[in-house]
């Protein structure tokens, strides 16, 4: 309808631990936007099939996994949060055999269109941040807010640790720093919706950034509120 305003869709790409998480959480808080973590689908859908016993490297059994289980989105303190046949996967997104797994999962084509899809929808709830591996390249290639945020290997590797440390209680950082060495490859080289660079994407180093430096140019760059119909 004429004048009716357009919900803003904010994409963020960029590797596991290149500080996505943190700054889309910190954007959608300041312009009052729904945060909505792309990955975490993915590491759903992985938990969902673990939990079924499936082999997840077997495309078929991880698709009748899928296609049986029933999703439910809604937002919850500024997040979109989802539950999985009523149940809300929590902390377990994060274990290892999620970690280890969900490259394999997230590479199968039916997983990301049926993901893709549910992403879209986010849209009903208004103004959007979104982060992830293909956001301004598939879910919203149309979007002229484009980033793509990179940090150096080493870093990346600190700040994962960081997380496993504080969800597990132990770990180190050559491990960690191996670990992330083979999602960037699946990632990069899986045939549907590889990671890259978006056309037009700002690129942004974190290494020696902190997170209100990067917030604050993703904020300069975007448009005033009331700017946008």
């Amino acid at each position: 309808m004429p004048g009716k305003s357009h919900p803003l869709c904010v994409a963020i790409d960029g590797p596991s631990a290149s500080g996505k998480s943190t700054v889309a959480r910190a954007v959608a808080a300041r312009i009052g936007a729904t945060y909505v973590d792309s990955g975490s689908w993915y590491r759903g859908m992985t938990w969902a099939a673990l939990r079924c016993g499936a082999e997840v490297r077997v495309p078929s059994e991880v698709l009748a996994v899928m296609r049986r289980t029933r999703w439910q989105m809604q937002v919850r303190a500024g997040a979109g949060v989802y539950s999985i046949d009523g149940v809300e996967p929590g902390v377990a997104l994060r274990s290892e055999p999620v970690r280890e797994s969900v490259s394999d999962v997230a590479a199968i084509p039916e997983v990301r269109a049926f993901i893709v899809d549910r992403l879209r929808e986010t849209t009903q709830y208004g103004d959007i941040v979104m982060e992830g591996r293909d956001i301004g390249t598939v879910v919203f290639p149309d979007t002229p807010y484009k980033f793509y945020l990179d940090a150096d290997p080493e870093e990346r590797a600190r700040r994962r640790l960081k997380d496993i440390v504080s969800l597990e209680g132990l770990g180190d950082v050559e491990t960690v720093r191996q670990s992330l060495q083979r999602r960037d490859m699946k990632d990069r080289t899986r045939t549907t919706a590889p990671l890259q660079i978006a056309p037009e994407a700002r690129i942004l180093d974190s290494t020696a950034l902190s997170v209100e430096e990067v917030v604050t140019i993703i904020l300069a760059a975007l448009p005033r509120r009331e700017n946008r119909l």
